[in-house]
């Protein structure tokens, strides 16, 4: 085929007609594109993902098509974690100026931008960081360090060559919205929970494999000023129970928190009756003498929580597992669910050993492991629709998987420290801490307007909407496409489920929209292929219309 418009023959309309509706209901990804929107099907759960770039004091709202529908802005890059709330407003983490790494802050912005409260418990308690988790009731819980010195280390039954070394506590506040600041009404700190068998002299001195429930001072050094490294917390309120990610000792704990500020501190009292200790802990029974480097689940992981009930999964935890690879010394990172064994009553099964189960019940890996990684940041949601988006936080990536763990959805962050970017830049300093999904009817977005206002990075000019997939009307099961190959070094073959005797009209456009190839076609075969060799290397859009509905794909020629 030499012609923009030349007429295919009859085995060629055959095979033309079937590669383009697969790719029309597969993605929207553009060979060219190095940011932004890369795959939208319809697969994917519509809704508005949220999202704080990691040296960005912006915060930015995108529909399915990438394109912005809200941004809010603070005076600050973000300490951590950012939320929607159910009333429209974000609740958003902040990393200010100064101190050692930033004094922590917390923020309430509403839809225009405007603070309306800001707090920080550095004075009181130490830097907040990480994470934060709205309660049912208003309050917020945040992840604080807590400074030991050196003499309270030693006493602790250890040692350091750090002047002192970071603990960490969780410290729930009461917001004051109307005359600003915060009361604090509950505490937990992981030093009261201590155990260690290196030293009789000292305190808390036992027998570690016997006290499960408690934290061993020596399972890490103390030779940097880091030790227990939070970066996640979440709040199961049908048991009043709150969970930790443990980065550094790659576990996550969950302790009780119908505690008093007595009992948190103690080893007795609350709904369980072990006051502060563990409760439940998993990721690595190394961290408390039950277990081996075999055993060991998670690597340095983040955004452990509990699935919402009504959710596929409710109930199990969802994680991201950073370095996943470590056990091969290869850099790839999994998502993955695991299932508790707890009682309706909240009460979790323990007979020794360590804490059960052996292993996930879900993992997702990318078909090629080292494509998929992130040593740090990073996060998972599953989604009403059973999808799971992920945040692939290092390269700013955020993707969809279907239940078949097919990429239906992804983004690349478009934004860095020195703003939006162009089109086709090779972007760095990207990261993003984590993404959330919200569906178009959540009460967040209530009375507020979700009109597109264009892509956020400049220089994109693909139109979604010009190449929709799925309109409504088409007698095609999206399941039943199927093209090959694509990328494709010229010639592509479709199979395109239809009626017998059905016209088609089929069109091809460069990334300026211009028509470069287009047939009619009337065919009973289900396979059509097409050279498009004369076309070049490139990226292609293809929309195929039988008189009842389009779709609209990227197709790739890389000869």
């Amino acid at each position: 085929m030499q012609g923009n418009n030349r007429k295919p023959t009859g085995h060629m309309r055959k095979i033309a007609l079937l590669s383009l509706l697969f790719f029309l209901s597969l993605s929207h990804l553009f060979a060219q594109q190095t940011i932004g929107l890369f795959t939208n099907t319809t697969e994917s759960f519509d809704g508005y993902t949220l999202f704080g770039p990691k040296n960005s004091t912006e915060t930015y709202l995108i529909n399915n098509c990438g394109e912005k529908v809200h941004s809010w802005s603070s005076q600050y890059v973000p300490g951590g974690s950012i939320y929607l709330l159910e009333n429209g407003t974000l609740l958003r983490t902040a990393k200010t100026a100064g101190g050692p790494g930033g004094i922590g802050l917390v923020e309430m912005i509403d839809w225009n931008s405007t603070i309306i409260w800001s707090h920080s418990v550095d004075s009181t308690h130490g830097r907040q960081h990480h994470d934060v988790e709205l309660l049912p009731n208003g309050n917020i819980l945040l992840i604080v360090r807590d400074i030991r010195t050196q003499a309270e280390v030693i006493q602790a039954g250890s040692s350091t060559t750090q002047a002192s070394v970071n603990s960490e506590q969780i410290i729930e506040i009461q917001p004051d919205l109307v005359n600003g600041g915060a009361t604090v009404v509950w505490e937990w700190k992981a030093w009261e929970h201590l155990i260690q068998d290196a030293d009789s002299t000292k305190d808390d001195y036992g027998v570690v494999s016997d006290h499960p429930n408690r934290v061993d001072i020596n399972f890490l050094d103390h030779n940097s000023s880091d030790w227990l490294h939070m970066n996640g917390v979440d709040y199961n309120e049908e048991f009043d129970q709150i969970m930790l990610s443990v980065r550094d000792f790659s576990e996550f704990w969950i302790i009780d928190h119908s505690t008093t500020l007595a009992e948190s501190a103690d080893s007795v009292g609350g709904t369980f009756g072990q006051g502060g200790d563990i409760l439940y802990r998993w990721g690595n029974p190394q961290a408390y003498s039950q277990g081996t480097p075999g055993d060991q689940k998670l690597f340095l992981q983040h955004h452990t929580h509990w699935i919402p009930e009504n959710l596929l999964g409710a109930g199990k935890i969802l994680m991201f597992n950073n370095r996943a690879g470590t056990p091969q010394t290869v850099d790839y990172s999994t998502v993955n669910t695991v299932r508790l064994p707890v009682d309706t009553n909240g009460f979790y099964t323990y007979n020794g050993g360590a804490f059960g189960p052996v292993n996930f019940d879900w993992t997702y890996q990318a078909p090629n492991p080292s494509n998929f990684f992130s040593a740090v940041f990073s996060g998972a949601q599953r989604l009403p629709n059973g999808n799971t988006l992920i945040c692939e936080g290092v390269p700013g990536k955020f993707f969809e998987i279907d239940t078949n763990q097919n990429i239906v959805w992804e983004y690349v962050n478009p934004v860095n420290n020195l703003g939006p970017q162009a089109q086709d830049s090779s972007i760095i300093n990207n990261q993003a801490f984590r993404c959330t999904r919200y569906a178009p009817d959540y009460t967040g977005f209530s009375g507020k307007s979700l009109v597109a206002q264009g892509y956020i990075e400049t220089g994109s000019t693909f139109s979604c909407t010009l190449f929709a997939i799925g309109l409504t009307g088409s007698p095609f099961a999206e399941n039943e496409f199927e093209a090959f190959p694509n990328p494709s070094e010229g010639v592509i073959t479709f199979k395109i489920p239809h009626e017998q005797g059905e016209k088609l009209s089929l069109k091809i456009h460069n990334t300026t929209g211009q028509i470069v190839y287009e047939m009619q076609i009337s065919t009973q075969d289900p396979f059509l292929t097409i050279d498009l060799n004369h076309l070049g290397r490139g990226v292609y859009f293809a929309t195929i219309l039988n008189g009842k509905g389009q779709w609209g794909q990227k197709i790739i020629l890389t000869k």
